[in-house]
């Protein structure tokens, strides 16, 4: 799939779908664009649950934050990624294992090898975008 441009019914196939998002690389800090994306996706209906092993055990947005994916004792239908595109592999590598639908990368966020593993493993990708840029703009 060619990741540089989504079809909307595509990004849009995804949003109306998903109804538990994991959100890796979560802050506390509200400054931070996952502070306010989780907060956003949230006010959306979206039940989003904060990974970071830094907050593991803590509560963010009346959430229990956990260390992985794998700890989650959650279905997860979107993992949304905030950590670098280095990063993004072993993320998409533990959505794969969790049965997650789909990985979303966050602005910035690229690897073409990650996405090509969770595609072949039947996950939808995105990458280098933002939920809540593309929500408003496909009128979600």
């Amino acid at each position: 799939m060619d990741h540089s441009v989504y079809n909307p019914d595509y990004i849009r196939g995804i949003l109306q779908s998903t109804k538990v998002i994991a959100l890796v690389g979560a802050s506390a800090n509200p400054a931070r664009d996952s502070y306010g994306v989780m907060k956003f996706l949230q006010s959306k209906g979206y039940r989003v649950i904060p990974v970071n092993p830094g907050l593991s055990g803590k509560t963010l947005n009346g959430e229990l934050v956990y260390a992985t994916l794998r700890d989650i004792p959650y279905k997860i239908d979107m993992v949304d990624v905030f950590r670098n595109s280095e990063a993004a592999g072993l993320v998409a590598d533990e959505a794969v294992a969790v049965g997650a639908k789909s990985i979303w990368m966050q602005l910035g966020v690229v690897n073409p090898e990650a996405a090509a593993r969770a595609e072949a493993a039947g996950l939808k990708v995105v990458m280098n975008r933002c939920p809540k840029i593309e929500m408003p703009r496909l009128g979600l």
